[in-house]
């Protein structure tokens, strides 16, 4: 296969906390473009997909995509303290990528809870965790305290998906961004059934 006679798509890394990607001139069609920078966390994480820049020329598409940027404390209906542990940090002195997902379970759980005045593991329908996932923008360490805060991004026929954002204590700018999908299901059989009204009332004042 031919290769560009300008190879201006190249992707590096500047230093360990940015990604560019420069594309332009491509094949000589006169295509061009400007540079797009990503913030890539102090742990590695990537997690490219807010704008996605897409270029047909000669040689195929090329799309290049960047991440959104953190979210702010506004963007979200409520806040819960979480106290990090000796144990949560890792080997490298931050927070484990995988304590994040406990945080995630223990404040909506707890949220559900308190709003509900119930055990929600009694009731005739249960939530389960069908999909969980978080992107990092800078890192956390034990002693930290942190605020995390809380909203509902859909409410569904049989589920409910939540977006998280984990704050340093008073910070305005989240250190990391999770989303957790609650999908409904009957406590005897697993079949998938409606939302119960009693969750529903609770979650809406996240909807935001």
């Amino acid at each position: 296969m031919a290769k560009p006679r300008s190879p201006h798509a190249k992707q590096y890394f500047a230093n360990a906390r940015w990604r560019e990607l420069d594309v332009g001139d491509f094949d000589g069609s006169g295509l061009s473009v400007g540079r797009r920078s990503a913030h890539a966390g102090e742990n590695g994480s990537a997690g490219f997909h807010a704008r996605t820049l897409s270029l047909r020329g000669r040689y195929g598409n090329i799309r290049a995509m960047t991440r959104s940027p953190p979210p702010h404390r506004a963007d979200f209906a409520c806040f819960r303290p979480v106290g990090t542990r000796w144990l949560d940090n890792d080997a490298y002195g931050h927070i484990n990528n995988v304590v994040y997902y406990a945080y995630f379970d223990t404040v909506v759980n707890a949220y559900l809870i308190e709003r509900t005045g119930c055990d929600i593991r009694h009731l005739p329908a249960i939530g389960v965790v069908a999909e969980t996932g978080c992107r990092f923008f800078s890192s956390l360490s034990f002693p930290q305290q942190l605020d995390i805060g809380l909203s509902v991004e859909r409410l569904g026929r049989s589920s409910i998906t939540y977006r998280l954002g984990v704050f340093a204590q008073g910070a305005e700018i989240a250190a990391a961004q999770g989303s957790f999908v609650h999908v409904y299901v009957d406590s005897r059989s697993r079949e998938v059934v409606p939302v119960p009204t009693v969750i529903i009332e609770a979650v809406q004042s996240l909807i935001k």
